[in-house]
Parts: C-alpha cells; sequence; structure tokens
C-alpha cells in the first residue's frame, strides 16, 4: 500500500467543523504543557542533583575525619547529610507531589480537551503550520515518512 506523502497523516488533519479559533486554543494549551513538561525534566534533574550531592557529602564527611577533623565532620553529617530539602521532604516527595498535584491533571485536562475538541488530535496548530511553511513537492519537505518511516 503506498502513502501520499504530500498530504499530511489523517491524525494530523483539521477534522471537520474545527474552528481556527479552537485549533490555536487547542495549541496554546499543547504548549503550555509542554513548558511544563520541561519544567518537570528540571525538577528531576534538580531530584538527582541533590540526591548525588547527599552521597558527596557523606563522603566529605569520611574525608574530613579522616583527615582528623571529627569535631567538623560530626556537624556536617547531623546537619547537612540526609537534610531534607523543604520542611519535612526530600526531592523525592517534591517529584511526587508534582507529578500527582499539577502533571497528571494538566496531562488529563489538555487530552481530554483534545478529546473533546479536535477527536483527540494533537499538534494540530503545528501540522498545519508545517503545511504552510514546507515547500509542496521537494525532497525533505514531505508531509509524513514514506512506507516503513
Amino acid at each position: 500500500m503506498s502513502i501520499d506523502r504530500e498530504l499530511p497523516a489523517p491524525e494530523h488533519r483539521r477534522p471537520p467543523g474545527v474552528s481556527d479559533d479552537t485549533v490555536a486554543a487547542l495549541g496554546k494549551l499543547s504548549e503550555a504543557l509542554e513548558t511544563v513538561e520541561r519544567a518537570r525534566g528540571h525538577l528531576y534533574s534538580f531530584h538527582q542533583l541533590i540526591g548525588h550531592a547527599d552521597l558527596q557529602l557523606g563522603e566529605a564527611v569520611d574525608a574530613l575525619r579522616d583527615a582528623g577533623h571529627a569535631a567538623v565532620a560530626d556537624r556536617v553529617q547531623s546537619e547537612l547529610v540526609g537534610r531534607n530539602v523543604v520542611e519535612g521532604r526530600w526531592t523525592f516527595q517534591l517529584v511526587e507531589e508534582f507529578d500527582d498535584h499539577y502533571w497528571s491533571p494538566l496531562r488529563e485536562h489538555e487530552r481530554g480537551a483534545r478529546h473533546e475538541l479536535a477527536d483527540g488530535r494533537r499538534h494540530l496548530f503545528e501540522a498545519e503550520m508545517k503545511e504552510d511553511r514546507r515547500t509542496h513537492g521537494r525532497t525533505g519537505h514531505e508531509a509524513r515518512p514514506g512506507e516503513g518511516g
């Protein structure tokens, strides 16, 4: 079966009756989700960096003790190693709360809006922008991949 690479895939075509304003609004909602996805990545980086730093603090405590500075080592050990980053929480708890109370609901609402307003189709705004900007008929400007792509 051959596909026409000059036509966008059906899932990237606007359903009948969907207005320009709706496509633009869904595009804004999708863009907000993408920004939160980026923020989530930074949160996970923060989580991993703080965890690594805590292990390094433990190594510093050992090195201070080995160098004969037990009192300093004891202070760092008791005050910093394993310390909460915010009241009552390590970073894994921040990640879990963010995922449960912000990221997951945003994903659900974005998905729900797409299903309610555009038959669940994703990235309609971008798909239409691609159609507007690409050079039709030119290699490297196809609407979609060919067979097996």
